[in-house]
C-alpha cells in the first residue's frame, strides 16, 4: 500500500508544486527530442515492471468504489487489467514515436523590407490537469505534456489517487532515467478538494493553462472559478442521426458499436435519432440488437410503437450523459430536425450521421457544430489514439486554441522569430 501523504497546509503544499513545476518547465523547453523520447520508453518499461504493484493500488480503490456505491460504468473507468496497463505502456511508446512539435515552423514569410519572419511552435509552460476516475489520463496526460516540452500538475479523482499515484511512480522512474527534472510531472498526492481551488487560482502564477476532464460539475466549477485559461472537455451528450437513406446492416453495426462497446467512455453513443421514412424498416433490429446487448431503451411515443420494453422519455434524457447502458432515442422528421435537436440538446462532442446520401452527409457536417463529426463510423472513434494521435488528454469542446482531441500539437503555443541585417523602422 501506497504511504499516504498528510498535510495541514495544502495552499503551502500546492505553491511548492507550481514553483518546482516551473523550474522544470524552463529545462523541459530546450530538453532534445531523444532524450524526452527516452524517458517516454523508459516509463514504458518501468509501467511494464510496476504492473503488480499498480494492480494492487487499484484494488484498493476499487474496493473503495464498490463501498461508496458506485454505478458500474463509473467502476469500469476507474478500473485497471493487466492489459489495460499493457496499454498504456504501448501508448507510451507511440506518444515517443510522435513527431516533437517543439521548434516546427508553422509558416515563414519575408518582408519587403528584408525582414524574414517565422513562426515558430513552443511548449505552454505548466499545464493543470483535473480529472476523474480514469486512471490511464495519468500516463496519457504526463506523455503528452512531456512530448510537448511541458511540466504537468496532475489532480485526479480521489476515487482512484492509489492508482494515480502507483502509476506516477513508474513515470517518474522513466524521468530519472533519461535525466529529466523528476518534477516534470508531479500527482497531487492528497483528496482535499481545496487543491483543486489552488490550481484553479494559478499557483502563484506558475500555471499556464487547465485542462479539465470529467463531469458537467467539474468542467462548470473549472470554467466558473479558473483565473487562467481552461481547454474545456464538456460531456459527451453524442448523437447519431439515421437518416432515411441509411443501409440498415451498417446503421446497426454503427448504432450497436457506439453505444455498447464501452458505454463509460465520453465517445460513446448517448441519443439516437432515427427518420421517420425508415421508422418500421430500421428501428427494431436495432432496438433489437441493442436490447440483446443489455441496453434501456428511453424513447419517445413513436418508438414505444415499433418496440416492447420502452421506458417513456423525458425531457431530461434529451440532456443526459448516462455513460451506461441506457439509450435515449427519438423519431424525427427528417435531416433538419435531427439537427436542429443536436443543436439544442447536444455539448458539441461528437455527433455522426449514418446515410447512403452524400449530399445529407455534406449538410449535416456543415451544420453540425461539434468537435467531431463523423459520417458513417462509430462514434467510439472520437480518441486521439485513434486519430493517429498516439493519446489524448482529453476531447475539447471549446472554440479557442484547441478543439477535438488534445494531443501533442495542441500543448503548445507559438513564437515569432524574426531575422534582420540592421533593418530600422522609418
Amino acid at each position: 500500500m501506497l504511504d499516504k501523504v498528510e498535510t495541514t497546509d495544502v495552499a503551502a503544499l500546492m505553491a511548492d508544486m507550481g514553483a518546482r513545476a516551473r523550474k522544470a518547465a524552463r529545462e523541459l523547453s530546450i530538453a532534445p527530442t531523444s532524450i524526452k523520447d527516452l524517458a517516454l520508453r523508459e516509463m514504458a518499461t518501468a509501467m511494464r515492471a510496476a504492473t503488480q504493484d499498480i494492480l494492487a493500488a487499484n484494488a484498493m480503490d476499487v474496493q473503495a468504489m464498490k463501498a461508496g456505491g458506485q454505478s458500474s460504468a463509473f467502476l469500469d473507468r476507474g478500473t485497471l487489467t493487466e492489459d489495460r496497463i499493457e496499454a498504456i505502456a504501448k501508448a507510451l511508446e507511440e506518444i515517443a514515436q510522435l513527431a516533437d512539435p517543439v521548434g516546427t515552423v508553422i509558416a515563414a514569410w519575408e518582408r519587403p523590407n528584408g525582414l524574414k519572419i517565422e513562426r515558430v511552435r513552443t511548449p505552454l509552460g505548466v499545464i493543470g490537469v483535473i480529472y476523474e476516475s480514469r486512471p490511464n489520463v495519468t500516463a496519457d496526460a504526463g506523455a503528452l505534456c512531456l512530448k510537448a516540452g511541458n511540466a504537468v500538475i496532475l489532480r485526479g479523482g480521489s476515487d482512484t489517487i492509489q492508482s494515480n499515484r502507483a502509476i506516477h511512480a513508474a513515470l517518474q522512474k522513466g524521468l530519472i532515467a533519461a535525466g529529466l527534472p523528476a518534477d516534470s510531472i508531479q500527482v497531487v498526492p492528497v483528496a482535499d478538494r481545496a487543491a483543486v481551488g489552488e490550481m484553479l487560482a494559478g499557483l502563484g502564477g506558475n500555471l499556464d493553462v487547465i485542462v479539465p476532464r470529467g463531469g458537467k460539475s467539474l468542467v462548470a466549477r473549472v470554467q466558473a472559478d479558473a483565473r487562467v485559461p481552461v481547454f474545456a472537455h464538456l460531456e459527451g451528450l453524442v448523437h447519431i442521426f439515421v437518416d432515411r437513406a441509411a443501409d440498415l446492416e451498417m446503421a446497426r453495426q454503427v448504432v450497436l458499436n457506439s453505444k455498447m462497446r464501452r458505454t463509460g467512455i465520453c465517445g460513446a453513443l448517448e441519443t439516437l435519432l432515427i427518420d421517420e421514412g425508415v421508422l418500421e424498416s430500421h428501428l427494431p433490429l436495432i432496438l433489437q440488437d441493442l436490447q440483446n446487448a443489455g441496453c434501456e431503451i428511453h424513447g419517445d411515443s413513436r418508438v414505444e410503437q415499433v418496440a416492447a420494453g420502452v421506458v417513456p422519455a423525458t425531457e431530461a434524457d434529451w440532456t443526459t450523459e448516462y455513460l451506461d447502458k441506457v439509450l435515449a432515442v427519438r423519431v424525427v422528421s427528417g435531416l433538419q430536425q435531427a439537427i436542429d435537436h443536436i443543436a439544442q440538446y447536444g455539448s458539441n462532442h461528437t455527433d455522426c450521421i449514418v446515410t447512403e446520401d452524400e449530399a445529407a452527409a455534406e449538410a449535416f457536417f456543415q451544420k453540425v457544430d461539434s468537435a467531431i463529426v463523423l459520417h458513417n463510423a462509430s462514434t467510439q472513434f472520437a480518441d486521439g489514439g485513434e486519430f493517429g494521435m498516439g493519446a489524448e488528454i482529453g476531447i475539447a469542446t471549446g472554440r479557442m486554441h484547441a478543439r477535438g482531441p488534445v494531443g501533442v500539437e495542441q500543448l503548445t503555443s507559438f513564437k515569432y522569430r524574426v531575422y534582420g541585417r540592421g533593418q530600422t523602422r522609418p
